[in-house]
């Protein structure tokens, strides 16, 4: 199944979802620091291993972090090269004076923003796919 590019399309039926917990971004240099934990995502910079954990997991792992953020799940099955979506949604929340770091997976794209704007993140884009057109 192909993912949608319309950009109406996905904003209209994007069906936003905060995820429950607190997740954290984490910089590796090893990935043995996992101790057989398989993070959220990961992605291999010049710099170290970034992964994504549930706060808890990265606190018994003894895992430095700063950041603490919300996750929400845009369940629309976005098409790779669809154009305009991250822009959207970017810009709605920048509006609403929320940081949000997106993550596009192969049917999704995933949100992170501080973990208190997360339901307020939720409703700018509620109010978004509401206004679509």
């Amino acid at each position: 199944m192909a993912g949608e590019t319309s950009l109406t399309t996905l904003l209209r039926s994007m069906n936003p979802q905060l995820n429950d917990g607190a997740y954290v971004f984490c910089s590796l240099t090893d990935a043995a620091q996992l101790d057989g934990v398989q993070p959220l995502g990961s992605f291999q910079e010049a710099e170290g291993l970034t992964v994504i954990l549930p706060r808890l997991q990265a606190e018994q792992l003894r895992l430095p972090y700063s950041y603490v953020a919300a996750w929400l799940t845009l369940h629309v099955h976005s098409a790779l090269e669809a154009v305009g979506l991250t822009a959207a949604v970017a810009g709605a929340l920048a509006q609403a004076g929320i940081s949000c770091n997106v993550i596009a997976g192969f049917y999704h794209d995933h949100l992170f923003v501080a973990h208190a704007d997360g339901p307020r993140a939720l409703a700018v884009l509620q109010q978004l796919t509401d206004s679509a057109e």
